[in-house]
């Protein structure tokens, strides 16, 4: 989601040379991207001394602008030792003395979404207040041959161009996320009463054990490729189908820079700050005074804000989104 700020960014600064600092699991996504230059990679298993030497290549680079996207502790300290010229950041608790300029994160009533935070970031250094119309959409860069390849046999290999593809994430990344696997064998169940339909379930290799229980629970009525492709071929396989369906999470987010419709299930999280931004969209929430939350303890024990979410909503929803 700061992709739309970077696109900014590069149309003001043309010439600019644009570092993006990032964590390996999502190198992928903003490789080969049109509108960065170069890729940082920062790795939590570093030692200190490891991380003092990445350090001491940030210094030499003499960036004359850093904007920190992220203002977490060890975002914060790196933005602290880089040596900038000038710093944007986050009003931010504690660690706000960082920064040059300091940016809210929240309106004085209610919230920016998170795309809109992190163009705040961008317009403190000058550049002109934007209509939500000029703001761009979610943009990566497009897949490779390879990636794009493999997507296409699978395609191929499975029949797949005579149905209607529906993508269910099947991962959340955490419980407070997590909308059961009840639930997601139950919705497979109502779609395989429709012939015309296949599901492809998708996730990441933690995601192994939820994939078994399901076939367990609904037998082979799908298909499945959960840990066994990458970002970038997810969105692929992504723009390639007619639906994607999942909780407030990355691949949701990757939905949103294609053209598919996506059906979004909120729990803990508030649409109105990370909701698919600019997408053709159907959120699905309940509505309880602890929401949104922490995700640090759920005050009834049961994440019933989004596990009291029905199959039966979701398949409804999908249908129409489908037609």
């Amino acid at each position: 989601m700061t992709t739309p700020a970077i696109k900014i960014l590069r149309d003001e600064f043309p010439d600019a040379f644009i570092s993006y600092l990032i964590e390996p699991p999502y190198i992928e996504l903003v490789e080969n991207h049109p509108n960065i230059n170069e890729v940082l990679v920062l790795r939590r298993d570093w030692t200190f001394n490891e991380f003092l030497k990445f350090i001491k290549k940030v210094r030499n680079r003499d960036y004359d602008l850093l904007i920190d996207f992220h203002c977490g502790p060890r975002a914060s300290l790196i933005s602290f030792l880089s040596n900038a010229k000038l710093k944007i950041g986050f009003k931010v608790k504690y660690r706000h003395f960082v920064y040059d300029i300091k940016v809210p994160r929240k309106k004085e009533n209610g919230y920016y979404h998170s795309v809109e935070s992190h163009i705040n970031l961008v317009k403190a250094i000058g550049i002109k207040d934007l209509t939500y119309e000029e703001i761009p959409s979610l943009n990566l860069p497009s897949p490779s041959e390879e990636e794009r390849q493999k997507i296409e046999k699978f395609m191929n290999d499975n029949n797949l161009l005579k149905y209607k593809k529906i993508v269910l994430h099947i991962s959340a990344g955490n419980e407070y996320r997590d909308w059961g696997i009840k639930n997601i064998a139950e919705l497979i169940q109502l779609f395989s009463k429709n012939s015309e339909i296949k599901v492809i379930l998708v996730g990441d290799n933690k995601d192994r054990r939820a994939e078994k229980a399901i076939y367990e629970k609904v037998g082979n009525n799908f298909l499945s490729l959960v840990a066994q492709i990458n970002l970038m071929e997810l969105r692929e396989l992504i723009s390639r189908s007619n639906l994607f369906i999942g909780s407030d999470s990355g691949p949701m987010h990757i939905a949103a820079t294609t053209s598919t419709p996506i059906v979004a299930l909120f729990g803990p999280t508030s649409p109105a700050i990370f909701g698919p931004w600019k997408a053709k969209a159907r959120i699905i929430e309940k509505e309880f005074n602890c929401r949104p939350c922490r995700q640090k303890k759920c005050i009834y024990r049961d994440f019933r804000c989004l596990r009291t979410i029905t199959p039966e909503e979701v398949y409804k929803a999908s249908v129409d989104m489908l037609e």
